[in-house]
């Protein structure tokens, strides 16, 4: 496979808003498939129950919003409005069900919602520790996610066993690896994968199944590493806020565009939300659980009580020699907003420049947004900092 066909591939499926391949997937198989939200959610579990799990990140730059305006008030981020545009025009009837982790009060409120506008569908709110501890929230999240596959196997009509999940857990930490191995990739010759590539390839895992999609990243990789591909000037920086409400292409391309090699970030996040494998064996539900609460990373939508906020970032800059720190956040994005004076005033301390913007999913103009990351990036080509 070469990269052209590869990313031609993926771009495919990001702009297939009617879930073409999912469909495709569910006629060859005769099973179910699951949207779930971003951040995070356990994935192994809908694998599992013999289901397809399926990333519903917002209609991006390509509907006009039309019925969902009407369901939240304008000071609320944009990913919302979009979702529910795709349900009510019928773009996501692939879907036998929807997760809505807990992001922010925004996705709560939504789940409620799409229980009221799709009662035939199975829909459940997955609620999360914010005690890390093994005995409190740790057995906390063992017990939901005990719920959520018993309520699955229903919905599948078999049970979820041990069996399933342990295979479910290895398919799933073998793609993880290859996820690390792209990202580290990109960190050490980020000239060799332009970060539009890089994140169609993360969009691609929302509607493949995940061997599939496993092998599709290992084929880059090969195929990235062949090419001659020549470096820029442009400073490193590390990307943050766009965990929850996706970027545009054309943000993306802008960015980079204006002299700024992206060498980490956190959107589509649920692909390497859990830092390391997770253990399969005689409980793996527990295993599951250990996982998210013992290697999660860290995140706006995530309660850190005993660390200091901002030190993580901090240490990402330093083990990845970035030169910078982008903060580019939704509009009205509570958790990312919340969180970036912290944030801000950990990399002040550390000596760490850093920039900040807002958009939306359906940004279209870039003109600004890149005029000052180009500053941004020039005055660190020439002073080092801002």
């Amino acid at each position: 496979m070469s990269v052209e066909s590869i990313v031609a591939r993926c771009e495919a499926l990001y702009d297939d808003i009617e879930l073409g391949a999912v469909r495709e997937w569910k006629h060859a198989t005769g099973c179910k498939a699951i949207g779930y939200m971003p951040v995070y959610v356990p994935r192994e579990i809908i694998h599992a129950a013999g289901m397809l799990p399926v990333g519903v990140m917002g209609g991006g730059d390509s509907i006009e919003i039309i019925r969902g305006d009407a369901y939240y008030q304008s000071y609320i981020c944009h990913i919302p409005r979009s979702t529910i545009e795709l349900g009510l025009t019928g773009r996501l009837d692939a879907l036998d069900g929807m997760l809505f982790p807990a992001i922010c009060d925004v996705i709560r409120n939504l789940s409620g919602m799409w229980q009221l506008m799709f009662a035939d569908k199975f829909v459940r709110y997955i609620d999360f520790p914010q005690n890390f501890s093994a005995g409190v929230g740790g057995e906390f999240y063992r017990q939901e996610l005990r719920r959520l596959a018993d309520d699955l196997g229903a919905l599948a009509g078999h049970a979820v066993t041990d069996d399933a999940l342990n295979e479910s857990i290895a398919l799933y930490n073998e793609n993880a690896r290859a996820v690390r191995d792209l990202y580290s990739l990109r960190a050490r010759h980020p000239h060799w994968v332009p970060s539009v590539e890089l994140y169609l390839l993360l969009r691609a895992s929302n509607v493949m199944e995940v061997s599939e999609h496993t092998a599709l990243v290992r084929g880059y990789l090969t195929a990235a590493e062949q090419l001659d591909r020549r470096p820029m000037d442009n400073i490193r920086v590390v990307v943050s806020g766009v965990f929850c409400e996706q970027p545009s292409l054309g943000l993306i391309r802008a960015l980079e565009q204006s002299g700024c090699y992206i060498v980490d970030d956190d959107w589509v996040l649920v692909t390497r939300y859990v830092t390391e494998d997770v253990e399969s064996g005689t409980d793996p539900i527990g295993a599951i659980a250990d996982g998210y609460v013992k290697h999660g990373v860290a995140t706006s939508s995530r309660y850190i009580a005993d660390e200091v906020k901002g030190q993580y970032l901090v240490e990402r800059v330093r083990a990845l020699d970035a030169d910078g720190v982008i903060f580019a956040s939704p509009s009205f994005c509570d958790p990312a907003l919340l969180e970036r004076p912290m944030l801000q005033a950990a990399l002040k301390r550390a000596g760490i420049p850093h920039s900040s913007f807002k958009y939306a999913e359906n940004s279209g103009q870039f003109h600004a947004i890149k005029e000052q990351t180009g500053t941004f990036s020039d005055s660190i080509k020439l002073w080092g900092t801002v």
